[in-house]
């Protein structure tokens, strides 16, 4: 696995875009060609795309299936309960793309415009972005290295027609690597308001996070706060609540003591999710069978 940026070696160092810490970082070519410190011009267009984007927010997990991804879909839906407020919505989870999904937007594609990429909308003012869009099949298999998949992140801020948007909502995929150096590089001239990290109650989710909130201390990447996901299940019939996943080391909030970091809440599991996510489903299949 690639280490976190604060190895960096330095632009003129003679380790430059050579070092295992530079591996994927997107700088890596030109530092190893002896560019100095001249940064990627991308960065600056990505900079400028970004002025019409009010708030960016990161949402981050260190452990997989926590529902970050759901989490994510259900954020952008409550910010645009306001129809005042313009709302994006973008994936980066280049080898699992799951928001086309949960949003019902599966079989949409993206289209070119004069300004770049339309988002996908869901609403008037919630649009969707994901590589999800741009495969053939939901089966498809995306096997990308890390320069492919910096790449097309780079693609989705700088060529993404988003507008003027209040939040930029980012849904990542598990862990500290290519695709979260890359949004956090691109991004970081354009300021990101911070990350948002899901976890599980049990420990060996926590284990994962404490990671991820180690990276974002070290590349300087604020903390929100953290949200505990399937958080006890209260039946339904005896409201009863049980403990599906134990938090045998105290769960998120003595984690976040711990480690002074904010515990924004906790959300239970909840099978009116699961059924939300199936109707939305079986609504997009219906939308394209009337527009086929």
């Amino acid at each position: 696995m690639e280490e976190v940026p604060h190895d960096c070696p330095g632009a003129d160092s003679a380790q430059a875009g050579r070092g295992a810490s530079c591996q994927g970082c997107p700088n890596q070519r030109l530092c190893a060609s002896g560019a100095g410190a001249t940064p990627d011009p991308a960065i600056g267009e990505i900079k400028e795309k970004m002025k019409t984007v009010k708030h960016k927010i990161l949402v981050l997990s260190g452990k997989g299936g926590v529902g970050k991804s759901t989490f994510s879909a259900h954020l952008a839906h409550g910010l645009a309960e306001d129809e005042n407020t313009q709302i994006a919505l973008l994936d980066i989870d280049i080898c699992g793309p799951s928001i086309p999904k949960i949003m019902g937007l599966e079989g949409e594609q993206v289209h070119q415009s004069g300004s770049g990429w339309s988002p996908v909308y869901v609403e008037d003012n919630l649009g969707v972005m994901s590589v999800g869009f741009l495969l053939s099949s939901p089966d498809d298999a995306v096997i990308w290295r890390g320069p492919k998949k910096n790449g097309m992140i780079k693609q989705f801020l700088r060529d993404v027609d988003w507008g003027e948007v209040d939040y930029l909502i980012v849904d990542t995929p598990p862990g500290t690597s290519d695709e979260h150096l890359s949004v956090v590089q691109y991004l970081a001239a354009a300021h990101i308001d911070g990350a948002v990290i899901i976890t599980t109650p049990q420990e060996v989710s926590l284990q994962d996070v404490r990671k991820e909130i180690n990276f974002c201390r070290k590349v300087k990447l604020p903390i929100i706060g953290v949200v505990e996901n399937m958080s006890g299940f209260i039946c339904p019939k005896c409201k009863k609540e049980s403990q599906i996943f134990p938090p045998t080391t105290g769960g998120a909030e003595l984690m976040c003591q711990d480690l002074e970091v904010p515990l924004l809440g906790r959300v239970p599991l909840d099978p009116l999710i699961g059924i939300q996510e199936f109707c939305n489903l079986h609504q997009s299949k219906e939308e394209n069978l009337i527009s086929s």
